[in-house]
């Protein structure tokens, strides 16, 4: 982020200081990776409020900022009330969206500036990371790449009786052994009837004959995310599940082929939607097409019917529509893509087709 946005932000809210809650936003703006701490921004200067544990870190990471340690005797609330009084400030912005109202009713009373003094930000601050510049693509593509290579791996261990929580364990592994950093996520592992579930939580359960297995995992290179999907079968497919994976892949193919700048998300969203309607699946399509990535997993604009942002070149979406049907189970097919001014451009590789193991 730009000194320059930083100012027109706090010119637009009018206000004299922000305290940055939201740990993505304090290292998009600072560079500091910490967790449990705070960023303090004038136009004049920017302050990281931590604790010993991350006091050398921030000092190493955080770029252009000044950085004060808490102590017992000195709590943040105590140094935010410090910095205002040094600035003269008589408005400070809040992320009351990345705040605990109990978090805040503690500042605010240690600080000695009233709820008077406080201004709600909203998520301007995260609306600010929508676009993304050409690093940021990199590290996503990079990320991405890493999926891919996991999603190649995983196909060999795939075999009946295997459990899903082996296989989700084995995806983080090759993740983490080969770059990542950490996962985006929870890793969704989900076969037979649990595939009807769009956010399983990998089991015991063990890989029978005829499952549908979905797999849904990302991981993390220099903070930024990635996200995939993709669902096989074991064994031999039912002319049912055939039937149900290429609507699936019909809806997603035509979501990416229809996908550009200057349509709204709920747009977006209808172009994947539809084509699952007129298959006569409709109902068993309950989530959004996607959702934005970045420093988060789950980030703003998301492609939902009910968002009428307009997508713009350099907005980053995942495009994963799916059908789940109880006690028979479930497909979800998941690229993330890079708007472009003519269209996407995606940045998951694996493939497509129907896979049987």
């Amino acid at each position: 982020m730009t000194a320059e946005k930083i100012l027109e932000l706090l010119k637009e809210k009018n206000v004299d200081a922000a305290l940055v809650s939201s740990p993505a936003n304090i290292r998009y703006i600072s560079g500091f990776a910490g967790t449990e701490s705070y960023l303090y921004l004038t136009p004049e200067r920017k302050v990281i409020l931590t604790d010993s544990r991350y006091t050398l870190q921030a000092e190493e990471e955080g770029k252009d900022c000044a950085v004060w340690t808490m102590s017992r005797e000195r709590s943040y609330g105590v140094m935010l009330g410090e910095l205002l009084r040094e600035d003269g400030a008589g408005r400070v912005g809040f992320e009351e969206n990345a705040m605990l109202y109990g978090t805040w009713n503690s500042l605010w009373k240690k600080s000695g500036f009233g709820p008077e003094h406080w201004v709600m930000l909203g998520d301007s601050l995260s609306e600010l990371r929508v676009m993304k510049n050409e690093q940021e693509l990199q590290w996503m593509e990079k990320a991405e790449s890493i999926g891919d290579a996991a999603f190649s791996y995983i196909l060999g261990e795939l075999k009946a009786g295997v459990t899903e929580l082996e296989i989700a364990a084995k995806l983080e592994y090759y993740m983490r052994s080969h770059g990542a950093e950490g996962t985006s996520f929870d890793t969704i592992v989900a076969s037979g009837y649990h595939s009807a579930m769009p956010h399983a939580v990998p089991s015991e359960k063990r890989l029978e004959a005829g499952d549908f297995v979905t797999m849904d995992f990302g991981c993390k290179y220099h903070g930024y995310c990635s996200d995939m999907t993709r669902t096989v079968v074991i064994g031999k497919a039912s002319e049912r599940q055939k039937e149900v994976y290429n609507v699936v892949l019909k809806a997603q193919l035509t979501a990416l082929k229809g996908l550009r700048p200057g349509m709204t998300c709920a747009e977006g969203d209808k172009l994947a939607r539809d084509v699952i309607a007129k298959a006569g699946y409709g109902e068993y399509f309950g989530h959004s097409l996607g959702h934005s990535v970045g420093l988060e997993i789950h980030e703003k604009p998301a492609l939902s019917p009910k968002d009428g942002h307009v997508l713009q070149a350099g907005m980053v979406e995942t495009v994963e529509p799916g059908i789940y049907i109880p006690d028979f189970g479930g497909v979800r097919i998941e690229d993330m893509v890079v708007l472009t001014e003519n269209g996407v451009r995606n940045l998951t590789h694996s493939p497509k087709e129907l896979i049987e193991i």
